[in-house]
Order: structure tokens, then C-alpha cells, then sequence
């Protein structure tokens, strides 16, 4: 790093500041975990709900085994939710002397589909309960937050990839995540992966063989020349610098079912009604429920501006969800909030190493007027609010906010998105299609069983597990 950018940050980080970075593009959320692990020399701390067994994911394994070989401390913890066949691959990383890989909240039963069928029937309520933080430490110098999973996805490396979000954090935001994964960690429900599974050694799957050596060149291409975080955040020239910066995240007891179970929505609440202008709202799986949604009314009716971008039918990855959360559509719409909803194909497709062609929105993010905003995992779904353990980035910075508005903008542009009206008690959806305006009266471009799932999810009492 430039040494006036090195000694600015030690500046700012000495008055208490935190350094935040959003990153929008998939390709610099790639790029910047590959380097904060090239870069760790202590510890890499990593916690995520899912870690798929794809490109990306082994891609993501080398580097952190290579981060073991350099003697750096890493400790993974991974949501139970991930396929049991990964266990082979977890317990090959376990297997490292520098390497300690925990499951959250495991199912006991490894192997075997009926006992496993069992198991899920006797402990149906408890295995719903997910940890969906996301965390990337490195050192406890740098820390990245968000609603990225690691997955081919998540990375422009699929089909269909997500519109997500992250920050990079520097300074006092970094211990603040630090803690909280120190508590996730060391809870009852973290359970060492080499206590659980009966995997032989000589069953270890192998993180090297089979791999394309070629793709993998031209992916991590998009690193460049750059040899360490320091030289990319610097690159970026896009940190901001905060005072009013929380971490903040539900306490892993959350999935016991007891201590608050809507710890981190009961502190964004207070938060989203204080809006006096302008609320918006992005969330891939949108059910604001009855109470969710007098909110948003009530808002609306002292004058507050309150949009909400979410997926199509066409373009979410879960169509229950989407059953779900039509049922609030109209209500919404008739008493004034705007609803937008993207489309599952970019009309102006950004040009991808893989090929992309699909869209997907995962990010979880809102703002309140032009000073305060939230990154994270939390999604505005009675899954988030009482099952899921959440987290994310809340703070005071108009800078970063006006980052986020602008993206808003971009995102709800009829190119990118569905604008959804109300005509005579019948939903409209407009939008461009090839340079033409489009209306639609009925779920734009979603196929046949898309539309009876969503339709039977509608008038089913399964609300609360969504």
C-alpha cells in the first residue's frame, strides 16, 4: 500500500474510524477474499451459511489451505445446511495441522437416509434454525461482510448470477466482527466437524486433483498484478471513513429458540421508523408480514418515500418464497409503497469470463433518508427475523448512503426491473424489453410450475418457515 494511503488508514483507525468499502461487482468480492487470504499472516476466520463444492468454492479452499501451509491460523465455520457429501472435503481441511473446521448446529446422523429422515422428523423445528451470518477475517486487520455466500453464484462464474453486496472492513469494525465470531464459535451449537463425521482418512477427497488449471488462470486473472488486500483497497480508492459504524448480529442462541428471538430486527426497527423522508429497501425474499407491513404504512402515511426492490417470480431462486410474499402485493401497492421487482435477465449484461446469462438479486440492504444504511445478511422474511441467526454492517455516513442510493437507482431503472401498479384492483408489471416498453398482467417470464408453486404457497399456512 502507498505509504500516505497506510498512513491515513492508521490515522483515521487511531480517531476511532472504520474504514468501509462496498463492493457491488462480483468479480472484486472474488478478488478481494483470494487476497485477503494471499495476505493473512496470523489468523483467517471464516464463517458462512453456504460453501458450495463448485469453482469458486475449491478455488476459495486452495487459498485457504495455502494460507495453513504459510502457518496462518485458520478456523471455518460452516452452516449445517451445506450437502453431508462435503464432509470429505471439510475433513481433508481438518486434517491440515493449522486448519479446525466447526458445523453449526449438525444434524448427528452423517450417512444413511433413512436414520437421517429420522433424525430430521424428531428434530424437524430444530434443524429450521440456520446460522446465515457471513464473515471473511483475515488477521483481524481486515474483515468482509455481507450477504455473499461462496458459490460459483455469487462470483459471476454461473448460469444465473446474484446481484449482491459486500463491505470490507478496516479499524474498530474488524474486532466488532472478530467478537462476534468468537461467540459463534465457541457456542454449544458450533460442533468440531472430526466429532461428527465416521469418513475413513484414506476417503479424503483431494482439493487438487481433477481441477481445470486453465480456468482457474483466467478467473483469478482478474486479481492482476496485485499482490496483496493493502494494494487492492488502495487500488479501489473508495474506502469511507466512519465514525458511526456497528456490526451487529443475532447471538447464536437465537436457534435454541429462547433470548430475544428477534434480536436483530427489534434493533432495525426503531431504526427504519425513524425515516422522515426515504426508506428504501432490498431484499431477495420480501414477507413483511402483517406487522412488517403497518410499518411501511404508517411511514407512508406521515409522507415517507418507501420503495422496495425484491425478485420476480422469473428471477428468485426460491418461487415458495415469492408465494409468500404476492399475498402483501396489493395492500402495499393501494396504500402507497412502491414495489419493484428484477427482472431475471440483464438487458444490459455486463461482459463475464463464464458467460453469465441469468440475474438473481441476494442483496439485503436498506437506507433511511441520506445518512443512515445497513448491509448484510438479513433478509425482511419471518426467517430472518425469528429462525435464522443474521448479521450486517449498520452506519452513519451520507457518502456511502448517497454509494447505496445511486445503486438503488440503477437497480430499479425499468432495464433492470419490473414497476409494479395497481389498475382497477389488477397488478401491472412495466418494464423494457429490447428498448420496448413492456406491460404485463400476470408474473412477467415465470414458467409454468413456477407460477402453480407460488400460487399453492399462497394459500398455505407456511409463512413462518419462509
Amino acid at each position: 500500500m502507498d505509504v500516505s494511503v497506510s498512513r491515513t488508514a492508521d490515522d483515521n483507525i487511531k480517531a476511532g474510524k472504520s474504514g468501509l468499502l462496498l463492493f457491488s461487482d462480483n468479480y472484486d468480492a472474488f478478488a478481494a477474499r483470494v487476497l485477503a487470504a494471499r495476505s493473512a499472516v496470523r489468523t483467517l476466520d471464516l464463517m458462512y451459511y453456504l460453501w458450495h463444492d463448485d469453482h469458486t468454492g475449491r478455488l476459495l479452499h486452495q487459498e485457504v489451505l495455502r494460507a495453513a501451509e504459510r502457518g496462518v491460523q485458520v478456523r471455518m465455520l460452516l452452516d449445517d445446511i451445506n450437502p453431508r457429501k462435503n464432509d470429505s472435503a471439510y475433513l481433508a481441511l481438518n486434517g491440515h495441522p493449522n486448519i479446525e473446521v466447526k458445523l453449526f448446529n449438525p444434524s448427528g446422523i452423517r450417512q444413511g437416509r433413512i436414520m437421517r429422515g429420522v433424525e430430521v422428523l424428531l428434530r424437524l423445528f430444530a434443524l429450521t434454525r440456520r446460522m446465515h451470518n457471513k464473515a471473511w477475517i483475515a488477521d483481524d486487520k481486515f474483515a468482509i461482510v455481507g450477504g455473499r455466500n461462496v458459490g460459483d453464484a455469487y462470483f459471476d462464474a454461473a448460469e444465473t448470477n446474484f446481484r449482491d453486496l459486500d463491505m470490507m472492513l478496516l479499524g474498530p469494525a474488524v474486532q466488532q466482527t472478530a467478537q462476534i465470531f468468537d461467540a459463534f464459535w465457541a457456542c454449544e451449537e458450533a460442533k468440531p466437524i472430526k466429532t461428527l463425521s465416521s469418513l475413513a482418512e484414506h476417503e479424503h477427497v483431494s482439493l487438487i486433483e481433477g481441477r481445470d488449471t486453465n480456468a482457474d488462470s483466467k478467473f483469478l486473472s482478474g486479481i492482476g498484478n496485485r499482490s496483496s488486500i493493502e494494494e487492492f483497497i488502495a487500488a479501489s480508492d473508495g474506502v469511507h471513513w466512519v465514525e458511526g459504524v456497528r456490526v451487529i448480529s443475532d447471538p447464536p442462541e437465537k436457534v435454541r429458540g429462547w433470548r430475544r428471538r428477534s434480536w436483530l430486527m427489534n434493533e432495525l426497527r426503531p431504526i427504519i421508523q425513524s425515516t422522515r423522508k426515504c426508506l428504501e429497501i432490498v431484499s431477495p425474499y420480501f414477507i413483511p408480514g402483517k406487522r412488517g407491513s403497518k410499518i411501511l404504512l404508517d411511514l407512508v402515511g406521515t409522507g415517507v418515500d418507501v420503495s422496495v426492490l425484491t425478485n420476480s417470480l422469473a428471477a428468485t431462486d426460491v418461487a415458495a418464497v415469492h408465494g409468500a410474499y404476492a399475498n402483501y402485493r396489493k395492500r402495499l401497492l393501494r396504500n402507497g409503497v412502491k414495489l419493484f421487482e428484477l427482472q431475471p435477465f440483464s438487458r444490459q449484461p455486463a461482459i463475464s469470463v463464464f458467460g453469465s446469462k441469468g440475474a438473481s438479486l441476494h442483496t439485503k440492504a436498506f437506507t433511511v433518508d441520506d445518512k443512515i444504511g445497513f448491509v448484510g445478511s438479513f433478509n425482511f422474511d419471518p426467517r430472518s427475523v425469528s429462525l435464522n441467526s443474521e448479521m450486517g454492517v449498520l452506519f452513519e455516513d451520507e457518502n456511502l448512503v448517497s454509494e447505496l442510493r445511486h445503486r438503488f437507482q440503477s437497480e430499479i431503472s425499468p432495464e433492470a426491473s419490473y414497476r409494479l401498479e395497481l389498475k382497477h384492483n389488477v397488478l401491472h408489471w412495466h418494464g423494457y424489453d429490447e428498448g420496448k416498453f413492456q406491460d404485463y398482467t400476470h408474473e412477467p417470464e415465470a414458467g409454468f410450475f413456477r407460477r402453480i408453486l407460488a400460487a399453492l404457497v399462497r394459500h398455505l399456512p407456511i409463512e413462518s418457515q419462509l
